[in-house]
């Protein structure tokens, strides 16, 4: 069995919470019993996560030597230059090495298909904001926002729209649904 969520923001990636923060988690969805999630999405990002009850799926997913690529909608603070995209797009290098190689969209709009955050993105009157679409192969820990603050983007808004052949299509925040294998 395959499953794709849309995973709201400030929602755990797991099951339960180890901490005394009691946050919310992927208990609270009706999903399946037995799944788990192919890879993770941080405490403060949304969009897409795939969860299977088939280990060696979930490995084939999530693990960086099948590349699989993701693609995520980033709202950044700024106006991204031509050198910028350019040095997204070669791949920045980060604290822990070089990035790969990425394909970097810069959007007209936000999309129309993007839902409100609760609580908003902060919005700052003398700073503008856009909307990039970034596709990579790696998945390292925050590896898309430490990307776009390596080139002086710093990202506001996460969103996963996209790994492999999965897309979101319309999955509301919280909303999930059987996909065929």
């Amino acid at each position: 069995m395959l499953v794709a969520l849309n995973k709201p923001y400030a929602v755990l990636c797991q099951f339960t919470d180890s901490s005394k923060a009691a946050r919310p988690t992927l208990a609270g969805y009706g999903l399946p019993q037995g799944i788990y999630a192919a890879g993770r999405l941080d405490f403060d990002s949304e969009g897409l996560l795939l969860l299977s009850d088939d280990g060696r799926r979930i490995a084939q997913i999530s693990s960086p030597k099948f590349k699989w690529p993701k693609t995520y909608v980033v709202q950044v603070e700024g106006t991204p230059s031509a050198e910028q995209i350019a040095a997204l797009k070669a791949g920045p290098v980060l604290n822990d090495g070089p990035s790969e190689a990425t394909r970097v969209q810069v959007l007209a709009h936000p999309p129309e298909w993007l839902w409100p955050r609760d609580p908003p993105v902060r919005e700052r009157k003398s700073v503008p904001d856009h909307f990039i679409e970034i596709t990579i192969r790696e998945g390292r820990n925050r590896q898309v926002r430490r990307m776009t603050a390596a080139v002086g983007l710093p990202t506001l808004r996460l969103i996963r729209i996209a790994i492999g052949p999965y897309r979101l299509d319309g999955l509301q925040p919280g909303e999930w649904r059987s996909e065929a294998e």
